[in-house]
């Protein structure tokens, strides 16, 4: 069964820096490309950006290019999301995705 579970997130200040992982399980991870999704409250969906398996190539929504950064650690099957310069408009919850299926989520509010 695949499972992903979120983690890493919080309350932070404008500006400040978050880093979310995702321990993923019940597939191959290492050979699996991953993403990343938000949901602001009462909003859609909305990609943030993607990692293919091996790492080397990478793609970002233009709303975070530049402050966020996505990696991954095959050998502890986990998937990580480095956010800096966070903005009010970041508020959401995040999920880590495998095609269609996505963990539970790990929210994160960015406030003063």
């Amino acid at each position: 069964e695949v499972q992903l579970v979120e983690s890493g997130g919080g309350l932070v200040q404008p500006g400040g820096s978050l880093r979310l992982s995702c321990a993923a399980s019940g597939f191959s991870f290492s050979t699996t490309g991953m993403s990343w999704v938000r949901q602001a409250p009462g909003k859609g969906l909305e990609w943030v950006s993607s990692i293919n398996s091996g790492g080397g190539t990478t793609d970002y929504a233009n709303s975070v290019k530049g402050r966020f950064t996505i990696s991954r650690d095959n050998a502890k099957n986990t998937l990580y999301l480095q956010m800096n310069s966070l903005k009010p408009e970041d508020t959401a919850v995040y999920y880590c995705v495998k095609g269609p299926k996505k963990g539970q989520g790990t929210q994160v509010t960015v406030s003063s």
